[in-house]
């Protein structure tokens, strides 16, 4: 299949085509909010055997953990987890402080690169895809993601990026999939545990994300640069080259 006509391809069947065509070299990329519990879900109901990755950080919410045990036991997935290199992390802590991403952005960014973008980035070297539940939108930064982009050499994939919140939840009620329980507590996004708050009325829905900072993307790395780049390398002709607020 042409990869422009991948682009077109409802949610189900694009996942559908990423799972027959990549099979183990194929995995669900989640912290397990709604979207990558849809993608999860879906994944369900098209084959019996399926990859889930998730980051561990070490400062995650002890909810997200729950999560991990319900994805283990309602759908029989043994959820695999990347955790930051111990050297790496323990020369972060000792040189800048365990809180030092409240310091600056360039620290909280540096933060994540040693919690969540590095250890990803090993972890994927053992697939050739990859799908996320990034969602155009869920911000600005996010407002040009495609559905099939190439980053790195792999496959990314984001099904549900031209859904809306009122798809994402008619497919959460129509399955009773499990939701994380940080949602019943007024959090719209959710992160690691000190770098994420519930959202105030009228606010954005990431705007519980690093709340204290201001002028920069809403963003941790993985899918978008500190200038607010994404992270892809080639869209097939569909978005030819990253752009800045594009971010996914």
């Amino acid at each position: 299949m042409d990869y422009r006509e991948l682009e077109t391809l409802p949610a189900e069947d694009l996942l559908r085509w990423a799972l027959t065509t990549y099979q183990h070299a194929f995995a669900i990329v989640t912290s397990f909010q709604l979207e990558g519990m849809v993608l999860i879900d879906m994944a369900s109901r098209l084959v019996d055997h399926f990859r889930v990755i998730t980051v561990d950080t070490g400062r995650l919410p002890e909810e997200t953990y729950t999560m991990i045990e319900t994805v283990r036991a309602r759908y029989g997935v043994h959820v695999e987890v990347a955790a930051p290199d111990p050297v790496e992390l323990a020369d972060l802590i000792h040189t800048h402080g365990p809180n030092c991403f409240y310091r600056s952005p360039e620290l909280r960014l540096l933060c994540c690169q040693v919690r969540k973008v590095r250890p990803l980035e090993r972890k994927l070297g053992t697939v050739q895809a990859w799908a996320v539940g990034l969602r155009r939108l869920q911000s600005e930064t996010r407002a040009t993601i495609s559905k099939v982009e190439l980053v790195a050499g792999r496959f990314r994939l984001s099904p549900l990026a031209d859904w809306t919140d009122q798809q994402v939840e008619e497919y959460v009620q129509r399955h009773d999939v499990p939701r994380h329980p940080l949602y019943a507590k007024g959090y719209t996004s959710i992160g690691c545990e000190p770098c994420t708050r519930p959202t105030l009325p009228g606010e954005p829905k990431r705007a519980g994300r690093w709340w204290w900072e201001s002028g920069v993307p809403k963003e941790c790395g993985i899918h978008v640069l500190p200038n607010g780049t994404v992270t892809r390398l080639q869209s097939f002709g569909l978005v030819c080259a990253a752009e800045p607020g594009s971010a996914g």
